[in-house]
């Protein structure tokens, strides 16, 4: 499989058609599909590390100005060439947002559920775009199957010796008293994918998301899947924010979105448990070790704050 190299005469290239020096490319903190450098203050240069990853970026290339359109927060492209005519790798060049990723910032326990609240209104927004509303975004593939069921990988990780009797009868029991409340034909809308703490860009002075980044993930699925990556505390005021945006009532007493969420963020986590093995680079929540990660969900599940408890 063919890597794309970020050689200092490529980065200088690149920046001086954007009107930087190469004195002025910086490199930033990667992800596992694309290389990232600073282009001056104000760009950002996205080029992906191999030939796997750059379907995803075309994808990104499609779906960003879509999202922007629905209202979405996240940077701007500036450019996207994927002809190899000028420069030797495929590259995105988009407007820099300001401030620090959520997982790098430590908040009070009240400014974090602001900009959670925010995300929601944002996911809100966002989850408006459906096939029907926006039929150019050809390139996103199509999640239309409903969510899997878990109840038969939590088997295989018992069998396996991942989890033992008691985990997995507590997990499978999770299961049951949620798959009630999923929807036998669940809406289908444009999902970011992978919403989680490193691509949510904060300026901690004024307390406001400035960007959400990193749509290489995006697809049309279950909205509810959009929750499953961020950590379960977070979520009540994500579903805050989002309901108010939706126009949807914040009344705990009907818990169908909470139980939606749960399975999406359960079945995530069985998972990555399989493959507990730490990913320098991948900042994630779900990066914990097995035995470490099913305690927390434990935690969570079994002494969650409203509106948890009314799925018990």
């Amino acid at each position: 499989m063919r890597e794309y190299e970020t050689s200092d005469e490529t980065l200088a290239s690149i920046a001086g058609r954007h009107g930087a020096t190469a004195q002025q490319v910086r490199p930033l903190p990667s992800g596992v599909a694309n290389r990232v450098f600073l282009l001056g203050d104000d760009l950002v240069l996205r080029i992906p590390r191999t030939e796997r990853f750059l379907p995803d970026l075309v994808k990104e290339a499609a779906v960003i100005p879509a999202a922007r359109h629905a209202g979405v927060g996240t940077p701007e492209v500036v450019a996207f060439d994927d002809s190899f005519s000028a420069v030797d790798v495929p590259y995105m060049v988009l407007t820099r947002a300001p401030g620090a990723d959520l997982a790098r910032l430590e908040l009070s326990t009240a400014d974090r559920e602001h900009i959670l609240r925010q995300l929601g209104r944002e996911l809100a927004r966002l989850h408006r775009l459906t096939p029907a509303t926006a039929p150019d975004l050809r390139t996103v593939p199509m999640d239309d199957d409903g969510p899997t069921d878990p109840r038969a990988f939590t088997d295989r990780l018992l069998a396996d010796g991942w989890i033992d009797a008691e985990s997995a009868r507590w997990l499978v029991g999770w299961f049951d008293r949620l798959s009630p409340h999923l929807p036998a034909d669940p809406p289908l809308a444009l999902l970011h994918g992978d919403t989680a703490p490193q691509n949510l860009l904060v300026c901690p002075r004024t307390m406001r998301l400035t960007g959400i980044v990193d749509w290489g993930d995006a697809q049309w699925s279950d909205p509810a899947a959009d929750f499953a990556k961020m950590p379960l505390s977070d979520i009540p005021a994500m579903l805050d924010g989002y309901r108010q945006e939706a126009g949807e009532r914040t009344a705990t007493s009907t818990p169908a979105w909470e139980a939606r969420v749960l399975w999406f963020h359960l079945a995530w986590a069985l998972g990555r448990l399989s493959d507990p093995v730490p990913r320098p680079g991948e900042r994630h929540w779900t990066a914990p070790p097995a035995g470490r990660l099913l305690g927390l969900l434990r935690f969570f599940a079994s002494a969650p704050p409203a509106p948890w408890g009314d799925l018990a």
